[in-house]
């Protein structure tokens, strides 16, 4: 078994190997929750919200991850699924984790000139990265999958911290 900065390191590089020992693997759920909240933090941080930006930030990213991965779940093994489609809650929870790996560049954001450029490579990344989970081959589900992606994970933490101001 990895690390778990191997792990990070694999899910970044989008390894199929490292993807499947995460899925596999029912002890990593704090490892991918981990995963989540630094990647949650490093876009606080990159953003120079301040403390309570990044709090808000980082609970709001994991009721994201949790949101998402649950609808994910819904529609790729209950209304979309493939005849091969198997997986539950806990799996897709612990890989969309650890998809969220590349979003640790997002700490760049602070750099001037280059700030906006990092955040968008990090989080195109992160979107790649998640939308290979699945192993879903039809495109609407693909594109359903990408959708909810953006919405629980990059709107919500910003919809939430407007509430609060």
């Amino acid at each position: 078994m990895a690390s778990f900065t191997d792990r990070m390191i694999g899910a970044a590089k989008l390894d199929v190997h490292t993807y499947e020992e995460v899925e596999a693997d029912t002890a990593a759920m704090g490892q991918s929750m981990a995963v989540v909240v630094l990647s949650s933090v490093a876009a606080g941080i990159g953003a120079a919200e301040g403390m309570i930006g990044l709090l808000v930030g980082s609970l709001a990213a994991l009721v994201g991850w949790f949101v998402w991965a649950f609808v994910t779940y819904l529609i790729g093994t209950k209304i979309l699924p493939e005849p091969q489609t198997e997986a539950d809650v806990g799996q897709l929870l612990r890989t969309t984790g650890f998809s969220a790996a590349p979003g640790l560049l997002r700490v760049f954001g602070l750099i001037p000139g280059i700030g906006m450029l990092a955040v968008g490579v990090a989080s195109t990344w992160m979107l790649v990265s998640i939308t290979g989970l699945g192993n879903f081959p039809k495109i609407i589900p693909l594109v359903t999958i990408t959708l909810i992606h953006l919405i629980a994970v990059h709107l919500s933490p910003i919809l939430f911290l407007n509430l609060l101001m």
